[in-house]
């Protein structure tokens, strides 16, 4: 009995060194890894797509939001700590990817059982769609700065998604994405243009003055900070793409340096939007008056590309966990007549998300951050089974997680619950009240 990229039956009996199916994954040759001139091209893939890929719409909104609610302060070293945060939920799934050379969709059926499972695929399935909804109107409002009405807004973003799997072949795909992950360092751009100085961000970190913020308001932002830069779709997405990518466990410290790479470039990206925003602190009106006149072209530019990034990379997750889980073929290397659910899941869930977000009087900002909020109180499930598969000696066998990877594991996972926590109970609160 064949699994993997193929489909197989979920709960079947794991087999790391079973055939894969009609679907053989890319092989990452020796050679090309020699090769000076392409090293650092052959390296760049999934550890940089997942991480510059989170970047998305709603966390450079929920970014510019807290620079300007806060401006140069705490909150920029806060940032860089959780893409910190998100480097060790990243490195965990890149390895188990790499090891079993199976996504995590279908390790935790094949391993937990089809309940848990079912448990960890319905929480990508929920936040996954509030998401794209959140990406869509980042897409729209970026766009919508240039002119461009919202339904051409939502046909542009789902045309970006058949654009993006054209040609059945993961590598094409990896290489349209990065393209378009380049354009991310528009927000650094953006943080310039508002006149933002070096001086700027050492007093950031710098500072020690307490934030001066109502509870409630910094409980969210805090929880939407952290859903900004670890999410459940980015452990669905890497795990499944380095094994699409064709990763072996020879791979693992090729995966790292793409890790390290995708989290660097995301945290100078993402301090540029807090930077762009904090610079022009205390402005009122729409998302594009977030940051100063001079730099809004640019920063509207850089959500037209997370957002389209995001639908990108979101879509990708749920095609791979739907697959996973189902026992179908999971692919962007299988042909289209073997594949219909993975390509029907990644064109169909966002194009319902974008119609959904050009539903008549849908409050913009409070769905963008509220889409962070949301991945941070769904996380927790997800990152439990992250670090049981890491653990796991019969999957892992030496590359387990070592105790240094448990601590640090560990105290991520109580971080993202307490953050998801309070905000929860703070909602709860708010709502009862009123």
């Amino acid at each position: 009995m064949t699994t993997g990229r193929s489909g197989g039956a979920p709960g079947s009996r794991l087999e790391l060194d079973a055939p894969r199916g009609e679907v053989p994954p890319t092989e990452v040759r020796a050679a090309d890894w020699r090769r000076r001139w392409w090293v650092l091209v052959a390296v760049l893939g999934p550890g940089v797509l997942a991480m510059v890929g989170e970047n998305d719409g709603p966390s450079m909104i929920s970014y510019a939001a807290t620079g300007r609610a806060y401006g140069v302060g705490l909150f920029l070293p806060f940032i860089l700590v959780t893409f910190a945060v998100a480097g060790v939920c990243q490195e965990m799934c890149m390895r188990v990817g790499a090891v079993t050379r199976r996504g995590f969709g279908e390790l935790v059926y094949q391993r937990y059982g089809r309940l848990w499972g079912a448990m960890a695929a319905g929480d990508l399935v929920v936040s996954n769609f509030v998401t794209l909804v959140a990406e869509f109107i980042a897409l729209r409002v970026g766009l919508g700065y240039f002119g461009v009405g919202a339904p051409v807004s939502v046909l542009l973003g789902s045309g970006l998604v058949v654009a993006g799997s054209a040609g059945q072949r993961y590598r094409r795909w990896e290489r349209r994405a990065l393209v378009l992950a380049v354009f991310n360092l528009l927000f650094v751009a953006a943080a310039v243009a508002a006149g933002s100085t070096l001086e700027d961000l050492g007093r950031s970190f710098a500072t020690t003055s307490p934030l001066g913020s109502p509870k409630g308001q910094l409980l969210l932002l805090v929880a939407s900070t952290i859903g900004a830069t670890v999410t459940p779709w980015m452990v669905f997405f890497q795990q499944s793409a380095v094994v699409d990518k064709g990763f072996g466990r020879a791979d693992i410290g090729r995966g790292r340096l793409d890790l390290a790479i995708g989290a660097a470039v995301a945290a100078v990206c993402a301090g540029g939007a807090y930077l762009a925003a904090a610079a022009s602190r205390g402005g009122t009106g729409p998302i594009a008056d977030l940051v100063a006149p001079v730099a809004r072209p640019l920063f509207a530019l850089g959500l037209v590309e997370a957002g389209g990034l995001a639908i990108l990379t979101i879509s990708a997750s749920g095609a791979y966990a739907v697959g996973e889980c189902l026992g179908v073929p999971h692919s962007f290397d299988a042909p289209m007549r073997r594949a219909r659910l993975f390509y029907g899941t990644d064109l169909v869930v966002p194009v319902l998300a974008g119609v959904v977000s050009v539903l008549p009087g849908l409050p913009l900002l409070e769905v963008v951050i509220d889409a962070n909020v949301l991945a941070t109180v769904l996380l927790p499930v997800t990152l439990v089974f992250l670090v049981l598969l890491a653990n796991d000696r019969y999957l892992m066998a030496e590359a387990a997680n070592s105790p240094r990877a448990n601590l640090l594991a560990a105290t991520v996972v109580v971080l993202v619950i307490v953050a998801g926590s309070a905000a929860a109970i703070q909602g709860l609160l708010s709502a009862v009240r009123t």
